[in-house]
């Protein structure tokens, strides 16, 4: 991973983050099983009117009872064919007002988390499992996780991201397909569905503003995630 510029490290200092020399072992990358077939998706590719198509789809979504209860969907922001997708669980009342992933306090931390990472919200796409708010920002249920994911199978066949970046425990174990708990996940690589894009979890910014003292394995995990990427 290359040297931290003198703003990513103030960056890292604001946000309580010690920095971290990333030397994931062979084993955890290689856990990805990526091989010489190092494609990124066998997923057909969603085109680019498909894709006006899919957020006409979500807009006017009504498969769970979340459609009720829902000021507006929350689809996705960022470059639709970046290399890093970020995504979280569900939208909260912020996001449910604006219709944008992640404009609220951990928003703010997810950027500057991005920002360490020599990026802006910009260069990556941002994405949610969940396109509405639950009532009361409560977990998400699993039937409503059902009839949702295809939308971000969809979302992921499009941008076509070269990683993916699990945010909290809901996120990770729906990717994941697994109900392992997030310590269990952190440190590991996986791959994404049954494609070559590997995925790397870590925590959600919210849970790191409520336990700051895990900002520093949060940046573990995006260093992670990086050296990941740099060796595809």
């Amino acid at each position: 991973m290359e040297r931290l510029t003198h703003r990513q490290r103030a960056y890292l200092s604001a946000m309580e983050i010690d920095v971290w020399d990333p030397r994931a072992t062979a084993g955890s990358i290689q856990s990805a099983t990526l091989g010489d077939e190092r494609v990124r998706e066998k997923m057909s590719l969603v085109s680019g009117d498909d894709w006006g198509d899919l957020k006409r789809r979500v807009a006017q979504c009504a498969r769970c009872e979340l459609h009720a209860t829902r000021t507006q969907t929350v689809f996705g922001v960022g470059d639709e064919k970046a290399d890093w997708m970020f995504v979280g669980e569900a939208p909260g009342a912020e996001e449910d007002r604006q219709g944008l992933p992640f404009v609220g306090r951990a928003g703010r931390l997810l950027t500057a988390m991005i920002f360490a990472l020599g990026m802006t919200r910009e260069n990556v796409y941002i994405a949610n499992v969940l396109k509405c708010r639950p009532p009361n920002n409560r977990d998400p249920m699993g039937e409503e996780v059902r009839q949702c994911e295809s939308y971000l199978h969809l979302q992921v066949s499009h941008v076509q991201p070269k990683i993916i970046v699990a945010l909290g425990r809901f996120a990770a174990q729906s990717l994941v397909k697994t109900t392992r708990p997030i310590s269990k996940l952190r440190t590991e690589v996986f791959n994404y569905n049954d494609t070559a894009i590997p995925l790397v979890v870590t925590y959600h910014p919210a849970y790191l503003l409520r336990n700051p003292l895990d900002k520093r394995k949060a940046w573990q995990d995006l260093c992670l995630a990086k050296k990941v990427l740099n060796t595809t």
